[in-house]
């Protein structure tokens, strides 16, 4: 006996399942710290980023872009969001699948700006976007307080991966 139209949609959309769910980790400062001091030949592509900022937004997918022709090489795209971590479930979580972001994202959860902004560059005066590109084996850093074009960052790639 088939089941009752009402009935098969909702079974159905019990089990519609998105085929990626980006989970999205609160971190503290020491923590990304931690990792952005490995020492690997592994470039690092940092970008600092908030769901209220419109340059970031739109620079967003030139990250995406760089991540996806970059897939098979020695170069990570992280992405942190800026916003309050009250805002996770609320903003950023929903933020990150509406968008289908596959880039590492992590929220980081640090009230006082002015207590870890300097120990990651001291130039940085705190605006967004903010992107950081470092290798720790190569000795390689680059910093950006800006928007970034798709051209302009796999140009500041590009010079760590000769």
């Amino acid at each position: 006996m088939p089941l009752p139209k009402p009935l098969l949609l909702s079974f159905s959309l019990l089990f519609a399942a998105p085929a990626f769910a980006q989970n999205v980790a609160v971190i503290k400062f020491p923590e990304l710290q931690k990792r952005l001091a490995r020492p690997t030949d592994t470039t690092y592509v940092v970008n600092f980023w908030a769901t209220w900022c419109a340059p970031c937004i739109k620079e967003l997918p030139a990250f995406e872009q760089l991540r996806a022709a970059n897939a098979g090489k020695k170069v990570k795209v992280l992405l942190v969001s800026m916003d309050y971590a009250s805002q996770l479930d609320k903003k950023v979580k929903p933020f990150v699948k509406q968008r289908g972001l596959k880039s590492e994202v992590v929220l980081l959860n640090e009230p006082d700006p002015n207590s870890w902004m300097d120990k990651l560059d001291a130039k940085w005066s705190g605006a967004l976007p903010f992107t950081l590109i470092i290798n720790n084996k190569t000795k390689q850093r680059a910093t950006f307080e800006q928007e970034l074009s798709q051209t302009q960052l796999t140009a500041a790639l590009q010079k760590f991966l000769k």
